[in-house]
């Protein structure tokens, strides 16, 4: 796509107004996500700018040492990064891929309490996607997520990388890659 590319408020807004149903959310993490809702996952605000999803430790979400899994941290933290991305990609036009490239973790604390992840890459995600957008062009995001107990004390720090690109419309056509002709001949001009 050339030219300058706006977001769909009402887009935005059907996302934002699903996140922000408590039980319009849960009927979405039940169909689409599944574990997330076994793990009890709850996405508290999301905005431009930030976005912050709760886990409660909890006896479906434990390991043996007695605090949250690790992997359900992974999720919630993951939740707040993609969530916060996926308000600028879902329902835009042109359609834009997201994909998590890479993955880091950090674990600070044993996680024994509601621990709330943050991420606050709002605006440098929506630009990736705007020039992803307009220029046809993956783009890549590095969203940092960290995650805090009730006390304030730091449990994990994540760093969440994506990659983003718009989709060729469907009216375009698809490259065509040159093909040789029959075995010996010469390819056509």
């Amino acid at each position: 796509m050339t030219g300058p590319f706006t977001f769909d408020p009402a887009a935005v807004a059907r996302v934002r107004k699903n996140f922000r149903g408590g039980l319009r959310f849960r009927l979405i993490l039940l169909t689409q996500l599944p574990m997330g809702f076994l793990a009890g996952l709850r996405l508290r605000e999301i905005d431009d700018e930030r976005c912050r999803v709760s886990v409660r430790y909890s006896w479906l979400n434990r390991n043996p040492f007695r605090s949250t899994y690790w992997a359900v941290l992974g999720m919630a933290a993951e939740m707040a990064s993609g969530a916060l991305l996926l308000q600028f990609t879902h329902g835009q036009t042109p359609s834009v891929a997201t994909l998590i490239t890479s993955t880091s973790a950090k674990f600070l604390k044993k996680a024994v309490g509601t621990t709330t992840f943050f991420c606050e890459s709002g605006r440098v995600s929506a630009q990736a996607v705007r020039e992803a957008a307009e220029s046809g062009e993956a783009r890549e995001i590095v969203s940092p997520v960290r995650g805090v107990a009730e006390d304030g004390q730091p449990v994990a720090e994540f760093v969440f990388t994506w990659s983003v690109k718009a989709r060729r419309p469907a009216t375009e056509p698809a490259p065509v890659a040159a093909t040789a002709g029959p075995a010996g001949a010469a390819p056509s001009a």
